[in-house]
Order: structure tokens, then C-alpha cells, then sequence
């Protein structure tokens, strides 16, 4: 059992008093999501990870509803000096406006604990667009703030997503969610290419996160998804690899106990100091932590 406290790279804060989260009642993907339907808190996430210690969490944007994300990113900020465990956080920008973005940018990269940005891909019914002129000049952007992106795609979406990294060698990239691999559908051939694919270029790392919701959410089993975790460890090595619980999201599928219990026992072949890089240290580098 992991032995030391744990950095979650990938969590978020629900607060349905002050935003509407309209994804978590209308997509298929979301069917049977009333269990999100209130506010997650920080002591919600702590109560429910023991006997695993979390010291601190990495908070992402939650895709709240458009006009909302600055004021959401504002929120995350006021709860990160609120709170100590908010240690950052990765605020959602369109990219796709292009460079009259920057404005905005300056205003989210002037709050003390945001560290990137992330804007929904897999949203996207025509992802060639974040190869277009004016998401690329926004995303080249970000390094000239100090800011990673959080790239969030869907599996057929994979060849669009490298292309853009490819040609923004000077930007941090965060694939988050494993690229998010066809679990449930058993279309997975493609995914342990694209896989190893994107992990050739040196500017992205991965978080280990999003898994279960991505298998069939009553019946997945353990085998489905230890294969897919040593997978990205083959190809991205401990350096690369962040440990993230994409929680509240993973209550639709299981808890988030059952969560760091698999990738504990993913990683139990691995050194001691190749696991704190995985459940802490990476988290520290990539996100910039004041830890």
C-alpha cells in the first residue's frame, strides 16, 4: 500500500449554487448521472480516500456552462486561499477565439494558483479545428504565461490532437485520461498505437485517471484496466506519468478507494521512488506546486 502522501493530479469542485454543469444531465455518456446532481466538496474527496492519504489536489475546470468560466476560474482561486489541499488550478479557455484570447489569458494567468488551461476537445463534433490558425496561435500563447494545456480527447480524435502537439513543441501538454480508451465498446487496437504514438513526442505527459468511467460502469472488472495502465507506463515512462482520480466523475463507475487501489496495484512493480514520482512528484513538477 502506498506509504506516502498521495498529489491527485485531477479533481474537481462541483458547486451547483453557482454554476450550471449542463453535461451532466444531457449527454448519453452522463446516463444515470443524478448521483452528481449536488455540490463535491474538498472534505467530500478527503473523506472518501482513506486509508489513502491525500495531501493535495491539482483542481480542473468542470466544464461549467458558457458564459461561466472566468468566474469559475476566479471561484477556484478564492478556494485555493481558502483552502491549502487546492494547491492548483486549470482553468478553461475557448482557444478557438485565437489570439483576442490573450486578454483573457493574461487574466486567469494573473491568479496565483492557476498553472494551465484546458479546453474540451472531446467537445468538439469537428476537432481539425484546433489545427485551425486561431487555436493554434492561442495555444502558443500559453508558454508566454507560464501555463500548460490539459489536451481531453476522445479516441477518434487522437491523429488531430498529435498534429497539434507536433506543430507546439514549445507548449506543455497534459493528456488527460489516458486519451480516454473504448473500454465498454472493446475497441482498443488503435488506442495501444495512438499510445505510443503521442508518448514519441517529449513536450506531453499523461495522467493515469478516467478509467473506470470508461469501461461498462456497472460490471468493469480490474484485468480491463491494468493492462491499459502498464501500457502507458511502457510508454511514458515515470517521468511522464501523473496519478489522477477524476473525481467526483469516477462515482458514476465505482469509488475513489477502488481507484488508487488499482493503480496502487499497477504500479507495485515499480521502485519506491518511480511511485512518488507517479502519485506526487510529477503532479509537483508539471503543475509548478509550492510544495
Amino acid at each position: 500500500m502506498i506509504d506516502f502522501p498521495i498529489i491527485d493530479s485531477h479533481i474537481h469542485l462541483i458547486d451547483r449554487q453557482r454554476f450550471g454543469y449542463s453535461w451532466s444531465a444531457g449527454s448519453s455518456w452522463a446516463a444515470g448521472a443524478t448521483k452528481l446532481h449536488r455540490s463535491w466538496t474538498a472534505d467530500d474527496l478527503l473523506h472518501s480516500s482513506a486509508p489513502y492519504r491525500i495531501q493535495g489536489f491539482v483542481c480542473i475546470e468542470a466544464d461549467v456552462d458558457v458564459p461561466q468560466y472566468l468566474d469559475e476560474a476566479e471561484w477556484m482561486q478564492s478556494e485555493s486561499m481558502r483552502d491549502s489541499r487546492v494547491l492548483a488550478c486549470v482553468a478553461c479557455l475557448p482557444l478557438e477565439k485565437g489570439i483576442s484570447i490573450e486578454l483573457e489569458m493574461s487574466r486567469i494567468a494573473s491568479l496565483r494558483h492557476v498553472r494551465g488551461v484546458r479546453r474540451l476537445i472531446q467537445n468538439m463534433p469537428d476537432s481539425s479545428v484546433i489545427l485551425k490558425h486561431d487555436f493554434l496561435d492561442a495555444i502558443n500563447l500559453l508558454p508566454k504565461y507560464d501555463l500548460s494545456f490539459d489536451l481531453c480527447i476522445d479516441p477518434y480524435q487522437f491523429g488531430d490532437a498529435f498534429e497539434m502537439v507536433r506543430q507546439c513543441p514549445t507548449v506543455s501538454f497534459v493528456l488527460d485520461h489516458m486519451g480516454k480508451p473504448q473500454i465498454k465498446e472493446r475497441r482498443l487496437d488503435s488506442w495501444f498505437d495512438q499510445i505510443r504514438q503521442i508518448s514519441s513526442l517529449p513536450n506531453v505527459v499523461c495522467k493515469i485517471s478516467g478509467l473506470m468511467t470508461q469501461a461498462d460502469h456497472a460490471t468493469w472488472k480490474d484485468e480491463q484496466l491494468l493492462p491499459l495502465i502498464d501500457h502507458v507506463i511502457n510508454c511514458f515512462g515515470s517521468d511522464r506519468l501523473l496519478f489522477g482520480g477524476d473525481w467526483p466523475v469516477l462515482e458514476l463507475a465505482g469509488s475513489y478507494r477502488q481507484w488508487v487501489e488499482i493503480v496502487d496495484h499497477a504500479t507495485q512493480h515499480l521502485s519506491d521512488a518511480d511511485r512518488l514520482k507517479i502519485f506526487r512528484s510529477n503532479a509537483i513538477n508539471t503543475y509548478r506546486l509550492d510544495i
